[in-house]
């Protein structure tokens, strides 16, 4: 990877720069001074990563007086209060399992502590420069060019900044691709997933400074890790934002796929870049919006695909999903793509299997989940589970945990897999009104709970009994969600 040169003239002073600089470098090696940390679980590597992630992200605190940052003496019980109160979890400055699983999710290097009150100073000027020193081999030159290019056009659009890129000396941003140690760079990389870029706010020295873990499989779709968002998210930073805790947000913390042509800035990040900048001339209004989440408890909601997740249902609509609990009350609301980073938004079917993996369909393609994680070599054609070719997409699909047998749903037909083999049966498709007397109409969704079939269609759904084989019922479809209008 190319340097930037001691020497040169705009960066004169950049040892001195980096003195000045040394409260917020020391992120990256924070190491907490409290006692080592130790989950319930015996568990040595989860134990190491909590600690790490503690260590990384919630090891310092913002600092108005050096306009910097400054080492926290706080025990790492608080520091992971902290941490479950930022990501809206419980707050019990324990590890479990969520706070756990959030810990695992791909993000950015920059730290948590402090939102957009505590916005470092901006750059002094609207003219920006920025050069990009050096490329990944997971992309060609142009897509990264134009990856960067539109993500600086994220932020020129609502601020009176432009953004010019040069190609020789030194850039008020300089934009690198590296690996573990990297150059002079004070903050090291870790591989594959975890830490995906990192950036440094405006200044001297490394100010504005934006680099991207080369381990990291580099894209412009879905699959791997979009470059154009990784990049407008380090761009915030390199112009003044620390990270909001509002998960629709650019500046949330961890890695979430949106397509690009969907691409919406949150108001929390235009609120926070235009206190810095204002905004852009001639047009105070011009302030992109994000879609709204639907209203659960409306006549007319229906669900793109619902599944069970363990002892949870999991019912997707759009770019949204909601987490119910049988036996509780509230309904909890996540982004897709925050759940489930570098899923698509709508998700057209899904499934728990009997290895309580998740399989998740759009399109010809399908996902498998295990453990809140995409494995590896997804998305893959559904021709592959032993559709024909002519078989575009899946409408909805349950797993029958008795028999380990699930049904594929498309049109007024349905197709059987076997789990166990995993392969199509034969004899299929068969009409779905032959072997599910009463469900007529094209299945949005379905799910199995204790034994019963729930099948969606539109606003409604029909509790299905497979010994009996008839319907016992129709209810609307949001009445697991104590909807109070019923």
């Amino acid at each position: 990877m190319e340097q930037k040169a001691d020497s040169s003239p705009a960066r004169t002073g950049m040892r001195g720069k980096m003195k000045a600089l040394s409260l917020w470098l020391v992120i990256c090696t924070a190491v907490s001074s409290a006692r080592p940390f130790h989950p319930e679980k015996d568990n040595e590597e989860d134990a190491k990563l909590v600690q790490n992630y503690l260590n990384k992200f919630y090891a310092v605190e913002p600092d108005p007086n050096q306009l910097g940052w400054k080492i926290n003496a706080e025990s790492a019980a608080e520091k992971l209060r902290k941490m479950q109160q930022f990501f809206g979890l419980k707050v019990t400055g324990k590890l479990d399992n969520e706070t756990l699983e959030m810990m695992k999710k791909p993000r950015c290097g920059v730290p948590d502590v402090g939102l957009y009150g505590f916005t470092l100073p901006g750059w002094k000027k609207t003219k920006l420069t920025y050069r990009i020193v050096n490329y990944t081999p997971d992309m060609s030159k142009e897509d990264v060019d134009k990856a960067v290019e539109k993500a600086f056009k994220v932020w020129s659009a609502v601020t009176p900044l432009i953004f010019t890129r040069i190609h020789r000396g030194i850039a008020d941003v300089m934009i690198a691709f590296g690996t573990k140690v990297h150059g002079h760079c004070p903050r090291y990389f870790d591989g594959p997933l975890g830490v995906l870029a990192h950036a440094f706010p405006p200044g001297n020295g490394l100010g504005g400074d934006v680099h991207f873990d080369e381990d990291e499989d580099w894209t412009t779709g879905s699959a791997g890790f979009n470059l154009f968002l990784v990049a407008a998210h380090e761009f915030g930073h390199a112009l003044g934002l620390s990270h909001s805790n509002d998960q629709r947000a650019l500046m949330f913390p961890n890695y979430a796929y949106i397509s690009p042509s969907e691409f919406p800035l949150s108001p929390d990040d235009i609120s926070g870049i235009q206190s810095i900048y204002g905004s852009p001339p001639n047009s105070p209004d011009k302030r992109p919006t994000i879609p709204t989440s639907p209203e659960i408890c409306g006549f007319q909601i229906s669900f793109d695909a619902v599944t069970t997740l363990r002892q949870e249902i999991i019912f997707l609509k759009g770019r949204h999903l909601w987490r119910v609990y049988p036996d509780n009350s509230e309904a909890e609301r996540e982004l897709i793509s925050a759940f489930w980073p570098n899923l698509p938004p709508g998700i057209e079917a899904a499934y728990e299997n009997t290895k309580d993996q998740i399989l998740l369909f759009k399109g010809n393609k399908f996902w498998v989940i295990s453990r809140y994680q995409v494995l590896l070599g997804y998305p893959k054609n559904i021709n592959t589970l032993g559709f024909p070719k002519g078989v575009k997409r899946v409408d909805s699909a349950v797993c029958n945990k008795n028999t380990g047998k699930t049904d594929f749903f498309i049109g007024d037909k349905y197709w059987r897999f076997d789990e166990s083999s995993q392969s199509m049966e034969k004899g299929y498709p068969r009409l779905t009104l032959d072997e599910f007397p009463g469900i007529s109409q094209r299945v949005d969704a379905v799910f199995q709970q204790k034994g019963l079939f729930y099948f969606f269609h539109g606003p409604k759904q029909w509790e299905f009994d497979p010994v009996a084989k008839k319907v016992i019922r129709e209810m609307k479809s949001n009445s697991w969600f104590h909807c109070w209008h019923y």
